[in-house]
């Protein structure tokens, strides 16, 4: 069950900057504010994690891993809901992710109405 948050405040975790700032224009143009991480390591010891609605990531970083990320925050009870973003995901990865509790699993490159429309049916909840 994903818990409403007060804050509409969308996470991006990706360690490609043009990545980083092509979702964070994205959101903003849909009215949604945006803030990036360059690791998951960065994420979560920011204090914006508290006022996170959504975090979309990526799979594969340097350090901590996507699915890493979402198993650190499974442990500690978190409620944010997570879309994965990846260039380099499969099957296996894919249903991993989803059997956590992710709630997308888009291959790059991905159509940005349908992340948008991911993230909007979160927020909405």
């Amino acid at each position: 069950m994903v818990l409403k948050s007060n804050s509409q405040l969308v996470a991006i975790v990706d360690d490609d900057q043009s990545v980083q700032s092509a979702l964070k224009d994205l959101m903003e143009s849909a009215g949604l504010p945006a803030r990036c991480f360059g690791s998951a390591e960065e994420f979560l010891a920011s204090k914006q994690r508290q006022q996170t609605a959504v975090l979309i990531t990526d799979m594969r970083m340097p350090g901590m891993s996507g699915l890493d990320l979402q198993a650190k925050l499974n442990a500690e009870a978190s409620r944010i809901p997570i879309i994965f973003i990846t260039a380099h995901g499969d099957a296996k990865m894919k249903a991993q992710a989803l059997r956590a509790g992710a709630i997308g699993f888009l291959p790059k490159p991905f159509d940005d109405e349908g992340l948008l429309e991911k993230v909007r049916m979160v927020l909405a909840c």
